[in-house]
């Protein structure tokens, strides 16, 4: 199996640090949030061996990656602008195009504004579609109240930061083994009748396994995780979510624009972000050349981590295919 190898490579804007493998066409897999490349230690190995030079950079905001301090410096034409600066200064003029969690708008945007550059697009977990008619975070306050959801807590600087700091590795154990499989749940996502207080945090309400982890889950990964926020911190990664409404609005200028590559999708029947029939619609629709929708039993969010074998055996199958 290729041995993945760690540097540092600097673009036009910020210094990133990646983990790749392998000699080939370029494959770039972006990871979401609370994670690093380290989401991606699965899937790196084997298609380094189906032929492909592989890389997964930590994020802007993430591990060892730059940190700009300005909220706004953590918006989707920043984000994409990373992974364009990533292909270029790895010398390649086109890439196939991975993303799971957050790492998904960065791929499906990336792939739309740049076709000239990612050849194809695959995408675990979030689906896409057209953008909608008012800002979603507007929507969720409307939606939500008085109810808390993650998504609104972590709006305000500071707030979730100085919870999720508190006790990195409680926070990396509570998330990572609460939006897994292991919690059973259904296709509706998050219910606001069921939600607790908004003034209530956020980690109160989820329980702490422990050393009793799901078997996709070990100890030298939950430290791992650990170590790499210990050293970054979660501002970087939370003012990503601080850019919801502003991504709304800077996509005006691509309503209604179809991604025309080749496309791939993967997700699991227990994820925390609802996949259903409708949302399969959206996607083929504004993704017309979308293939296979590949739903795993029993995953939840984590689809890569919880499912590495399926997964693999889909992006290898996704990326020889194009």
């Amino acid at each position: 199996m290729a041995d993945i190898t760690h540097r540092k490579i600097t673009t036009d804007q910020i210094e990133m640090f990646i983990a790749e493998a392998g000699e080939g066409p370029l494959v770039v897999l972006c990871h979401g949030f609370p994670e690093s490349w380290y989401s991606w230690r699965h899937q790196i190995p084997v298609l380094a061996e189906a032929g492909f030079h592989v890389v997964a950079p930590d994020q802007r905001g993430y591990g060892e990656t730059s940190a700009p301090e300005e909220i706004a410096s953590y918006s989707l034409p920043f984000l994409v602008g990373d992974i364009v600066g990533l292909v270029h200064a790895l010398g390649e003029t086109e890439a196939i195009i991975v993303g799971h969690d957050w790492g998904s708008p960065v791929a499906w945007t990336a792939a739309q504004w740049r076709p000239d550059m990612f050849r194809a697009v695959a995408s675990l977990s979030v689906p896409t579609g057209d953008r909608g008619p008012f800002p979603p975070i507007r929507g969720m306050r409307e939606l939500f109240k008085d109810r808390f959801f993650y998504q609104i807590y972590f709006q305000t600087p500071g707030v979730a930061e100085h919870e999720l700091q508190h006790d990195v590795a409680l926070t990396m154990r509570k998330m990572l083994v609460g939006a897994s499989g292991a919690v059973e749940r259904g296709s509706i996502g998050f219910d606001p009748t069921d939600a607790p207080p908004a003034s209530d945090y956020m980690l109160e309400h989820m329980d702490d396994p422990g050393d009793d982890l799901p078997d996709w889950l070990t100890a030298e990964d939950v430290a791992y995780f650990t170590s790499r926020f210990e050293l970054s911190g979660f501002r970087g990664g939370l003012n990503w979510y601080r850019n919801i409404d502003a991504n709304w609005a800077l996509g005006g200028a691509f309503q209604g624009l179809k991604i025309q590559q080749p496309a791939l999708f993967v997700a699991g029947d227990r994820d925390v972000v609802p996949f259903n029939e409708a949302a399969e619609q959206s996607m083929r629709a504004t993704v017309p050349n979308l293939g296979d929708v590949i739903v795993l039993p029993g995953v939840g969010h984590w689809t890569q981590q919880e499912a590495p074998a399926a997964v693999n055996e889909a992006l290898a199958s996704f990326v020889k295919s194009v």
